[in-house]
């Protein structure tokens, strides 16, 4: 029985410090599947599969590299955060069950909370009370959450309810694939990023299981608006993407580029490429890759290159 699990660690500037967060995870049994950083957002964004043990281990070993490397109070980036660790989501691949995340997430909280005196807050599908999603746990950055923790009704769920003087606190939870997705656009400003976000977030009425915010990119003198797909059953890549295109256009602006964070199920998108494409018919059978592979066979490396 495999997991998903998706660490995001407040680092994203010093390449030496993200290798050594990668270094520390890799226990046997772990696969890094994808690092993904970003100076301006100073965040780096890990995909791992392995069997829970293998996880539990791997991500143990971060934390305490993370801890040591990472000073929250230290720390800048565009990106919304609460900790060095930041969150900690766990998501069930084949074979595995939603409940199954849910115990490696509960396990992970309770083995920090332990080691690291560091308090946890549990989310999504492995939250133990009301209101306990990402957004909410991050709303204020840190010095809003340490003051929502003086009640007796946001205590964390495991470790201390104060705030861990260097590393904040940790989010960990189950979660099914989240989608992160960015949109760079050109001839915007802050202001013109943070509208286009309001307007296709699902908290303000827009897109149904979409969040996003507006930021800047200093790096790049470019305005990006920052997608959370949480369910691309729901709104899908193209969807997204289309809502920020025409609410961009109607403020004078345009999307330039786009980068996904981290990785994507091969079901979000060629749904997306069926949808642009309205090719209904588009699904993975009929990628000659994948049809060459049950057959144990590959395209030739001149096919592949273009050569």
């Amino acid at each position: 029985m495999r997991l998903e699990c998706v660490p995001n660690v407040s680092e994203g500037r010093r390449p030496e410090v993200v290798a050594r967060l990668v270094r520390a995870v890799a226990a046997p049994g772990v696969a890094v599947l994808d690092v993904s950083s970003d100076p301006d957002h100073n965040r780096s964004v890990l995909t791992l599969a392995g069997e829970p043990g293998a996880l539990l281990d791997g991500l143990l070993a971060l934390y305490a590299e993370a801890l040591e490397a990472i000073d929250l109070g230290r720390q800048t980036g565009v990106h919304p955060r609460v900790g060095a660790v930041d969150v900690v989501p766990f998501v069930p691949l084949a074979g595995a069950a939603m409940s199954d995340a849910i115990a490696a997430a509960e396990a992970l909280g309770a083995a920090v909370a332990e080691r690291f005196d560091l308090p946890v807050f549990l989310y999504e599908e492995a939250a133990r009370r009301p209101g306990r999603s990402l957004p909410e746990i991050r709303r204020g950055g840190v010095a809003g959450l340490a003051a929502r923790m003086a009640s007796a009704d946001w205590h964390p769920d495991f470790g201390p309810a104060r705030l861990h003087p260097r590393a904040g606190a940790t989010v960990i939870g189950a979660r099914f694939f989240l989608i992160a997705f960015n949109v760079v656009l050109a001839g915007a400003d802050l202001g013109v990023a943070q509208a286009i976000a309001r307007a296709v977030r699902a908290s303000s009425g827009g897109l149904p299981a979409l969040r996003a915010i507006g930021v800047w990119l200093e790096s790049r003198g470019r305005a990006q608006v920052s997608l959370n797909l949480l369910d691309y059953r729901r709104t899908s890549l193209a969807t997204a993407l289309s809502a920020v295109a025409q609410e961009a256009a109607a403020r004078g602006a345009r999307v330039e580029r786009t980068e996904l964070v981290g990785l994507a199920p091969e079901e979000a998108l060629l749904g997306s490429l069926a949808e642009l494409l309205a090719l209904p018919s588009l699904t993975p059978g009929r990628v000659l890759e994948n049809r060459l592979r049950e057959t144990g066979e590959d395209l030739p490396r001149h096919a592949v290159e273009g050569a």
